[in-house]
């Protein structure tokens, strides 16, 4: 396309930085690229996507350019900030992306961030009191970390006016289609998701998370429960039984376990539970009911709304994506799986 037709709609900017997923820096520039394509097609503007490094004067600048010929400007209108392999930078790491990034802001970008680079966003400050995702292994860490960010890791994707965050690593997909939206508009997503075969409507993180429980609390005695709850395979069990193995009073042992896992003891428990079913659901052939009676719930019904309620997904749902394939697995569903919506 010549120079002089060329519409800039916006430039988005990578943030790339040691051992940073480029998986996800090259992915996402190809899915903005074949958006851009498309938009240009019915003659829409183009988005521009640079990646930024780091450089020896403790500046970033640009290390590639899709567009180099619209010329230079300060700061792209989207600056966003991938995840690593090897885990989420830590404070001292952090800081010059920190301040790049919140000078961006202050001069009006909007910032976006997929799995550990939310860690980065956050030690900008601009996290506070806010809504925020990450990969849901880091959630624990993340929490320490950053106690007043709204964390919710079982979202894929949360949109929060000017700071956009996704969970973890393939989550970049979802976060380019929200992007591509806020860009392009409905068409181009619908166009760009089908030329890619993503789902424009997104995911939930919680269909792929397994709990991960708090156990570097420091807290030894509840520590103890928690051994002793995961011993009991996910049977069912009273707040007093579980006080009762520490020998500590009821309202004392609450406190002390919330403070120490950040869940009260009866949801640390259902969280074992179903994390139990949807091991039993995966590798098993036993019914919906079958399970949930294995796992202590003799209420059926209660089990299945407290199983959508913590995966997002019913037990059938949940059977049918992520059951392990094969023979065991090729049969026809039964009465008692069907009636699980």
């Amino acid at each position: 396309m010549p120079k002089a037709a060329l519409r800039s709609k916006a430039e988005i900017g990578l943030m790339l930085y040691p051992g940073c997923q480029m998986a996800m820096v090259h992915g996402m520039t190809d899915l903005i690229n074949i958006a851009r394509q498309f938009s240009a097609e019915r003659g829409g503007a183009v988005a521009r996507i640079s990646h930024w490094r780091l450089r020896d004067d403790g500046c970033l600048a640009r290390s590639f350019d899709t567009h180099p010929e619209l010329g230079s400007r300060e700061m792209p209108e989207i600056l966003l900030v991938p995840g690593r392999l090897t885990g989420p930078m830590e404070a001292e790491e952090a800081a010059p992306y920190a301040r790049w990034l919140l000078d961006g802001h202050a001069q009006g970008a909007t910032l976006a961030s997929t799995c550990g680079g939310t860690f980065v966003l956050a030690a900008t400050g601009l996290l506070k009191g806010r809504p925020a995702t990450t990969h849901w292994l880091f959630a624990n860490a993340f929490r320490d970390r950053f106690p007043d960010v709204r964390l919710d890791t079982d979202k894929i994707v949360i949109e929060d006016g000017d700071i956009v965050t996704a969970g973890g690593l393939m989550a970049w997909t979802d976060l380019g289609m929200r992007l591509v939206d806020r860009l392009f508009g409905p068409t181009v997503t619908v166009e760009t998701g089908r030329f890619l075969l993503i789902d424009p409507a997104g995911r939930e993180q919680r269909h792929y998370s397994s709990f991960s429980p708090r156990l570097n609390h420091g807290d030894e005695v509840i520590l103890k429960v928690q051994h002793w709850l995961q011993a009991r395979e996910a049977r069912a069990v009273s707040v007093a039984q579980m006080a009762k193995v520490v020998a500590m009073e009821e309202r004392t042992f609450l406190r002390r376990f919330k403070a120490a896992t950040g869940m009260k003891p009866i949801e640390y428990a259902q969280h074992l539970r179903v994390g139990k079913a949807r091991e039993l659901l995966e590798f098993t052939r036993r019914s919906v009911e079958q399970v949930a009676w294995a796992v202590g719930y003799e209420d059926a019904a209660a089990f299945r709304k407290l199983f959508h309620r913590i995966v997002g997904l019913s037990r059938g749902d949940y059977r049918h994506r992520f059951a392990v394939a094969g023979e065991a697995f090729s049969r026809p569903v039964t009465g008692l799986e069907q009636i699980d919506v």
